[in-house]
């Protein structure tokens, strides 16, 4: 059970909700003007809207995503490299390893979490828009006003309206109370969230009889808006297939499955169409992070589809517009990468860096040439320095055999002679 007010109130993500709500309350004065007001329609315009104004933010991940790709392999080395070693100089050298690599290509370790991290709060204030449509689409709200005041009246109003919800078991509300009585702004959401049959039982409640004609007006009105592809938007797919099966009604039934499977599809689209890392050539099988991703692919479509057979159709209309506008937005920049030289994007990604650097005050670094040198010559460094070592270790090996001056019947007096052996053949 959850609390559903009728805007949000977290902080950060209500404020950014605010200001999303004059957006889809102006898409839908559009409709309304054109004279097709559809909360359905709304949410799927609204939808496309905010992920076009976001497709900066995309573009900058899709960016990070290519290149992520193209480092995956030197990255994954540098872990092979340093498999199995725990002691503080390894680990400090796996590090300047890996900062040497992404600075070769000009970017930052945690580029895609500052990335995320602006656009979650982002993403997270649509949803709380699409959930409370009532509070930030002013002539919705309004169409529950004078059943509010209604109901309001009545003496005892807040248990008879728990008694409903227990009765016709719509477990997503609780009623938000003040003192011993519910608020008004909850009483709208508790209708917002009735579909069809439950409007019906609400007019036969007995002590709502004396207005149910208020009741059947303000449920002809929500329904008119409400309705989309034959369903209710505040109403779940689970539901709907539910009562579709009990009365046979079989395109229903098409309707409201079509709201989890699309979910699914568009997400794995959407997983199909990211940049992916080329597979490492590793004998012990794939990484843990090739295994987690592969996991991550394919178990988020499937929550996607869970998500939203149980969650308000609404929400699976947002999610679908989504999924569908970010795979469009990734043909796009996909394409665009596929024709953009990778070395004048890691140009542009090391001049950025550096401009941060001066504003900063920090002095100008050749990243360029250090971390491209750095990035090279790892492997070919590390290798000559096992290689000088092991040719000293043999140098003097060598000499102590060779000497004349050990003692008669040791090891080494016996390779010594040995060695001497040979040579003779070898001549």
């Amino acid at each position: 059970m959850y609390v559903v007010l009728t805007k949000s109130t977290t902080p950060v993500i209500g404020w950014i909700a605010s200001v999303l709500g004059y957006i889809i309350n102006g898409i839908y004065w559009c409709l309304e003007q054109i004279g097709i007001p559809n909360i359905g329609l709304a949410i799927i315009l609204f939808t496309i809207v905010m992920y076009l104004i976001m497709t900066p933010l995309q573009v900058k991940q899709q960016k990070f995503s290519k290149l992520n790709s193209i480092m995956a392999p030197e990255l994954q080395a540098v872990q092979k490299k340093y498999k199995g070693k725990k002691d503080q100089n390894s680990q400090m050298a796996m590090q300047q390893e890996t900062t040497a690599i992404y600075d070769k290509y000009g970017v930052s370790p945690t580029g895609s979490c500052l990335q995320l991290a602006v656009q979650l709060p982002i993403i997270m204030a649509l949803y709380q828009v699409i959930n409370h449509i009532p509070g930030y689409i002013g002539s919705i709200g309004n169409m529950f006003g004078d059943l509010v005041e209604k109901i309001a009246g009545v003496a005892g109003y807040t248990g008879i309206v728990e008694g409903f919800l227990d009765d016709n078991k719509i477990r997503t509300l609780k009623l938000i109370m003040e003192g011993n009585t519910a608020i008004k702004d909850s009483i709208v959401d508790f209708l917002y969230r009735l579909n069809p049959d439950q409007w019906n039982k609400l007019a036969e409640v007995p002590a709502f009889s004396g207005f149910s004609d208020v009741i059947d007006a303000t449920a002809g009105k929500i329904s008119s808006v409400s309705n989309f592809l034959g369903m209710n938007i505040s109403d779940n797919p689970l539901a709907v297939i539910q009562r579709g099966w009990t009365d046979k009604e079989w395109l229903l039934i098409l309707a409201a499955a079509m709201i989890p499977v699309l979910a699914w599809f568009t997400q794995w689209v959407n997983a199909k169409l990211m940049p992916q890392p080329p597979q490492a050539n590793n004998s012990d099988g794939p990484t843990a992070m090739e295994n987690s991703m592969k996991s991550m692919n394919l178990f988020m479509p499937v929550m996607s589809a869970v998500f939203c057979i149980t969650l308000p159709i609404g929400i699976g209309i947002y999610w679908i517009a989504g999924a569908v506008v970010r795979g469009i937005q990734q043909l796009v920049i996909n394409k665009h990468l596929e024709k953009t030289d990778i070395n004048d994007l890691v140009k542009a990604n090391q001049e950025k860096a550096q401009k941060k650097r001066e504003k900063k005050g920090l002095p100008a670094q050749k990243i360029t040439q250090q971390a491209q040198m750095s990035a090279r010559n790892i492997n070919a460094n590390d290798s000559a320095e096992s290689k000088a070592a092991k040719e000293d270790a043999i140098k003097k090996a060598t000499e102590y055999y060779n000497s004349d001056n050990v003692k008669q019947g040791s090891l080494a007096a016996k390779a010594n002679m040995v060695k001497k052996l040979n040579d003779k053949n070898k001549k």
